[in-house]
């Protein structure tokens, strides 16, 4: 261990364990980022955590909280100190007849929902994968799919967050709102969350069904009901085929049945489908064919195909991920997304202005030789009936209505990067900014920390002044937040030096791919 961590360690002498991890490598869930920290935690004791931020701000070192590191980017990489929080994991207090339940904050999803199941409670809205942490998912503005619902925060009752002198400080709406405001979507830059208030709902089941037809018939109902049809919805768009799968629900006391399993639903179609994609790394003009092929086997081939089941909600909202991918994914107005998705038709199927479909998209970059693969997914929620002091800082949602989330996501066949990202995403993106877009934080975003700074303006501001406040010298700023979020005036623990696309500090260095070497300790692919 290094000799300063060390001697302050034996001034220390508390008796509260410091038990770090060295030579641990961290890895983003799909592998697109990994990186080396210096020394690697997993507290069980509030003292602990306090213990840990304490020490590092004494020894000069950078800290970084991670769940189950779902999200794509570097967001949850470092080189200096990383926290998990897989330990600190327990439910506190539950009252079952308000259904508020008070926890440790590094509880997985799957944990908290079969944990209130025990008492016929409910999360009120899952997003497609229930493995972050509650911690991890509020942290970085995840949401559902359901207008009736905001994003996952909007349930938050208040939160505790050891901040970087080491101390434990208790927010709410009404309690220091403005902490609240900052630390309800933190992206990990103010401190370690500690503690969740959240409001859960009695158990409920959900009837859905997914039908696939055309895409024009998915627009032609967009301001007539297709929203609010259900409680819960949400579409996947097939750019080449030029169709959609519409999935949604409500609510059931009806008795549970399961999805219809097919001999293509389960190994088969994984490694058929996985196997396609990386032949197309190479003939990337065979996925048009494989979208026809694939979601035809998987959904159905004639337009109205349709599948039904009724699952408790813990269940019936979660999606499998498959593999490894790139998530890039923008909210803009609901009212949009039908200009978005046919823009981005006619670009990336070179449509023609005679084609019935054919919109002029505008966007200022060739489509020739692109092929891209997976669909669009499509999601919406609505924060703006919230107040003010319950709505986050940095609340990518629509200022003042419903919010419409398009993720455009790239598989990474056996992790190899896609050929189309780069032209893709540019494009994806240039049309989000066009459409008054901002990007999901968690996810793939190549946006820069002036078009942050313009999409956000004093809010922005505002969160970074409190993040200033909590943390001038830098405890929990890690390159990425450098990169994307703090500007020009931020203090820095340590020199800045630039290694090619990537602007990193002497102790924060990020590799992609690969595990570095002693050699290489900043390897990508």
């Amino acid at each position: 261990m290094d000799p300063i961590v060390t001697a302050e360690l034996a001034r220390c002498n508390d008796g509260i364990p410091f038990n770090p991890k060295q030579h641990h490598v961290h890895s983003t869930w799909a592998k697109t980022f990994l990186s080396r920290p210096d020394l690697y935690f997993q507290p069980e004791s509030l003292a602990e955590i306090e213990k840990i931020v304490k020490l590092a701000h004494r020894c000069h070192r950078r800290i970084t909280t991670t769940g189950c590191g779902h999200s794509p980017s570097s967001l949850t990489c470092t080189s200096s100190w990383l926290v998990n929080l897989d330990k600190f994991n327990h439910i506190l207090s539950l009252d079952t007849s308000t259904g508020v339940v008070v926890m440790q904050a590094g509880i997985r999803l799957y944990q908290l929902c079969d944990e209130l199941a025990k008492h016929d409670l409910a999360m009120p809205n899952l997003g497609s994968i229930n493995q972050q942490s509650i911690a991890g998912a509020i942290s970085t503005g995840t949401h559902g799919s359901s207008l009736r619902h905001g994003t996952m925060s909007s349930s938050v009752l208040s939160l505790r967050i050891t901040t970087a002198d080491g101390v434990s400080r208790f927010c709410s709406p009404d309690e220091d709102p403005e902490l609240f405001r900052a630390a309800i979507l933190s992206l990990g830059a103010l401190g370690i969350i500690t503690e969740i208030t959240f409001q859960a709902v009695p158990e409920f089941t959900l009837k859905w069904q997914q039908v696939i037809d055309t895409d024009v018939k998915m627009f032609n109902s967009w301001g007539k009901g297709l929203w609010t049809q259900t409680e819960f919805v949400r579409v996947w768009w097939y750019p080449y085929t030029r169709r959609a799968v519409i999935w949604s629900a409500d609510r059931t006391s009806e008795a549970h049945f399961d999805p219809p399993r097919s001999y293509y639903g389960g190994a088969l179609g994984y490694y058929v489908y996985h196997n396609l994609l990386y032949v197309a790394q190479y003939i990337p003009p065979l996925l048009p064919w494989i979208e026809w092929f694939v979601f035809g086997m998987e959904y159905g081939f004639p337009n109205g195909s349709k599948s039904q089941a009724i699952q408790p909600s813990r269940q019936a909202l979660l999606m499998n991920c498959l593999y490894s991918q790139y998530v890039n994914e923008w909210a803009i107005p609901l009212h949009k997304g039908p200009e978005a998705l046919r823009r981005l038709s006619s670009w990336l199927n070179h449509l023609p202005p005679t084609d019935p479909d054919y919109v002029p998209h505008n966007i200022p970059f060739s489509a020739k030789d692109l092929w891209v693969h997976a669909p669009i997914e499509v999601r919406v929620s609505d924060n703006s009936s919230l107040p003010s002091n319950r709505r986050p800082l940095l609340d990518q949602t629509v200022d003042d209505g419903p919010t419409l989330y398009l993720n455009a996501t790239l598989y990474r066949p056996y992790y190899h990067d896609p050929p189309c990202r780069a032209r893709y995403y540019e494009a994806f993106e240039w049309l989000m900014r066009d459409l008054g877009g901002r990007p999901h934080w968690a996810k793939n975003f190549e946006a820069t920390g002036e078009d942050l700074e313009s999409m956000y303006g004093t809010k922005l501001q505002e969160w970074r002044k409190i993040r200033e406040s909590l943390d001038s010298a830098g405890v929990f700023v890690g390159p990425w937040h450098r990169q994307n979020i703090l500007g020009s005036g931020n203090t820095l623990l340590h020199e800045e030096v630039d290694t090619g696309s990537t602007k990193v500090s002497d102790k924060e260095v990020l590799f992609r791919g690969s595990i570095p070497t002693e050699s290489n300790p900043c390897k990508r692919e």
